[in-house]
């Protein structure tokens, strides 16, 4: 079992380090969505094979009709569908076709981002990080949160923070008013 003072990884590192198309293909993601470094993407990776790799070794069953597989099945997508990944009607083909970036859209510092709330992903970050970010009625400083899909509207600017005044300069411009600036 091992010492419980030890922190293990929860994250698989690359077979091949050096492969330049994975390489390419990671400094995008991790560029798109503002994350610190790679290990973000290694953790949202080996959650996703996770989630599959349950749903790939249920699958077998399901063909053959188990309950406790159909069942199974149901525990997995709802829990995807309680953070908005999956419709509650999802298979475990649709488990099967999921991709890493729709891990990553879950994130509260892409959320923030895509709400218009931050600049950049990195804005969002830093923004998460300092504490000017609420959700629901408590504050997180965690920018890998996981932002459930009954907590989307409740992303907001703290109120004790100075970016809950509308007329702070480092607060980001609706889009409306950026369009009709142009």
């Amino acid at each position: 079992m091992g010492d419980p003072r030890k922190i293990r990884k929860k994250y698989a590192t690359p077979r091949h380090p050096f492969e330049g198309a994975r390489i390419k293909g990671e400094n995008k993601i991790v560029k798109a969505h503002g994350l610190k470094n790679k290990r973000e993407l290694w953790k949202a990776e080996s959650e996703l094979r996770k989630y599959r790799t349950n749903a790939r070794d249920l699958q077998a069953s399901l063909r053959l009709g188990d309950k406790v597989a159909q069942e199974m099945i149901k525990s997995i997508v709802s829990r995807l569908s309680r953070y908005g990944i999956l419709s509650e009607n999802a298979t475990a083909d649709d488990i099967l076709a999921l991709n890493v970036e729709s891990f990553l859209e879950r994130r509260l510092q892409t959320v923030v981002f895509r709400k218009g709330l931050a600049r950049t992903p990195s804005m969002a970050r830093q923004l998460i990080v300092h504490g000017h970010i609420i959700v629901g009625d408590r504050k997180v400083t965690i920018p890998g949160y996981k932002v459930l899909k009954e907590e989307m509207e409740s992303v907001a600017y703290a109120p004790n923070s100075p970016l809950a005044n509308e007329l702070h300069p480092m607060r980001a411009k609706p889009k409306e008013e950026v369009k009709e600036a142009n």
